[in-house]
């Protein structure tokens, strides 16, 4: 035992403690470059291929936060994407906030902790699935402006934004060559599938853009996803069911895959969107098969579009996209188990995939092929048996037949492929893993009931520790819907929903009176004709009321 008679030699100790402490627990990995090449990211000098896993961490609780990252690291993530979302980090222009379910800064810290890298898409664009497009209302009221165009209010308050976002993560030391996890960032969203309705401006909006993501010195690797003509260092990628065909618009960039569509959002009344796991696992195996380096699931947890954040028209708050971690958290079996299975059969393969520039391919049927992975690139024997002092190999044997199973004959071997399957061969040999059996087993979840304690009702179907808190409690919010309240105000004609509500309420009431005389009663009667109300344009949903009872509607 040490004993420190000298009180300041003590806290100086305890000072340097911390210190050390402090500078550990900020650098997740030790420092390392982000560039691509043709092939891959290339991570700390080596190429890399990556599984990353959605999760928005606005649509989950903070409480959540933990629990979710771990589940993806043990599903076999590599990477965690989010959106950043501008409406809530700036409610009111030039107020930030940071907090609760838009800490942003911990989120990224606790990927971090896991040992996982970031891929953080600022946009500042969101999706239809998030309020005015994740835009904050007060942006419309700047006189002038125009969105995502080549609009100079639109701009200023655009760089505005990314720049304090791209800043905040360099204060807080999260980028790559300061040893945080964010190896990727994302300027725009999907703004290809709206860039031919602007024109010239369109295009100009996207070279601006690009040079304004570069020029904020972020020191990793930018891209526009659905953008082809993403500009200069800029890499373009692919969102969609399937990007297996999918090729940058540069042969000098790589093949990445931001959004893997495993469900889709639901519209009230509507049915709840499923992807069987076995279509995702093919289309996830055919991505690397053919070249792919980095695919991200849309979503690995969609988790809830709390308050009124859901967007529209009729999106419901249910963000759950069929993902393989459902909105409670819980793993949605047997998609996460067979994912994992999967991610684990690419990992083997990695060795090969990363050496290759390209793959052999091989055809084997009508509709039937191989893609073959050396690590020594000059390799074309195809028909011997790999020894063990030769160079890795992985193949990939795809069936694209929706209907028959198939026999093909690879390097002198027999393998039956399922219909609309591929299997992966880390050995190019033995089949670690076939995209159509399902080894996972199907879960079955109830719910219990949270009111009623006292009932006996089958309890949560979990394993140990699988949610770490349960809520004794629930809380509603009730918004009074009625013409007369606190904030009537008179004016004369009508007005836009956004102008009056500020995006605070999703009702708008307009009335007015209108005198109907006899001799007005008489003539419609006489010629046989009915009074009839014009709405030159309107949108999502419209009540009409006359006397008090309901006349008309829409939808």
């Amino acid at each position: 035992m040490v004993v420190f008679e000298n009180k300041a030699i003590l806290k100086l100790l305890l000072v340097c403690l911390f210190v050390q402490f402090s500078f550990s627990a900020a650098n997740f990995f030790r420092p390392f470059n982000v560039t691509y090449d043709h092939r891959a990211l290339i991570i700390d000098g080596k190429r890399r291929m990556l599984i990353s896993g959605g999760i928005h961490y606005p649509r989950a609780t903070p409480q959540m936060w933990p629990d979710l990252i771990a589940k993806s690291k043990e599903g076999g993530a590599d990477v965690i994407e989010s959106y950043t979302f501008w409406n809530g980090h700036e409610p009111v222009r030039g107020q930030y906030n940071f907090e609760g379910r838009f800490d942003l800064v911990k989120f990224v810290k606790l990927v971090g902790d896991n040992g996982l890298y970031f891929l953080l898409r600022i946009g500042p664009y969101v999706c239809a699935e998030w309020n005015f497009g994740g835009f904050p209302v007060w942006l419309r009221d700047i006189p002038g402006i125009e969105f995502r165009t080549d609009n100079e209010p639109f701009k200023r308050e655009m760089q505005r934004f990314v720049t304090k976002i791209v800043d905040l993560m360099r204060e807080e030391k999260l980028f790559s060559w300061q040893g945080g996890p964010i190896i990727l960032l994302q300027i725009e969203n999907e703004y290809g599938n709206m860039e031919g309705s602007y024109g010239q401006k369109g295009k100009e909006y996207v070279k601006w853009a690009a040079n304004m993501a570069l020029g904020l010195g972020a020191g990793v690797p930018w891209v526009m996803c659905k953008q082809t003509d993403a500009p200069g260092d800029i890499i373009d990628t692919c969102n969609n069911y399937y990007c297996d065909g999918y090729k940058p618009n540069s042969p000098s960039k790589p093949t990445i895959w931001t959004e893997n569509w495993d469900g889709w959002y639901t519209s009230w009344g509507g049915r709840l969107p499923h992807r069987p796991v076995e279509d995702l696992a093919f289309a996830v195996a055919r991505f690397f098969q053919r070249g792919g380096s980095l695919m991200n699931y849309y979503m690995y947890f969609g988790g809830t579009n709390f308050g009124r954040t859901s967007g529209g028209p009729f999106y419901i708050t249910s963000y759950d996209y069929d993902a393989p971690i459902d909105e409670y958290g819980l793993r949605s079996e047997p998609k996460w188990g067979h994912l994992k299975d999967l991610h684990a059969a690419i990992k083997l393969c990695e060795r090969a995939l990363v050496a290759a520039d390209s793959p052999q391919y091989m055809k084997l049927g009508p509709r039937q092929e191989a893609h073959i992975y050396w690590e020594n690139t000059q390799s074309t024997v195809l028909n011997t048996t790999l020894s063990e002092s030769q160079s890795a190999c992985s193949a990939f044997l795809a069936n694209i037949d929706e209907h028959n199973t198939v026999t093909v004959t690879f390097r002198g071997k027999s393998y039956s492929l399922p219909p609309w399957s591929v299997s992966i061969l880390p050995d190019c040999s033995n089949v670690a893993f076939n995209t159509a059996k399902v080894g996972a087993q199907t879960s079955v979840k109830l719910v219990e009931n949270a009111l009623s304690p006292k009932i006996s009702v089958p309890e949560l179907v979990m394993t140990k520790n699988e949610v770490s808190s349960i809520s004794e409690s629930w809380m509603s919010v009730k918004e009074p819907i009625g013409i007369w309240s606190e904030s009537n105000f008179t004016v004369q004609g009508l007005l836009e929903h956004l102008k009056v509500t500020k995006d605070e309420s999703d009702y708008l009431w307009h009335m007015t009176r209108i005198y109907v005389s006899d001799d007005d009663v008489a003539f419609w009667e006489e010629n046989k004709v009915s009074p009839t109300l014009v709405i030159d344009s309107m949108r999502d949903v419209l009540r009409i009321f006359i006397n008090g009872e309901l006349m008309g509607k829409f939808p």
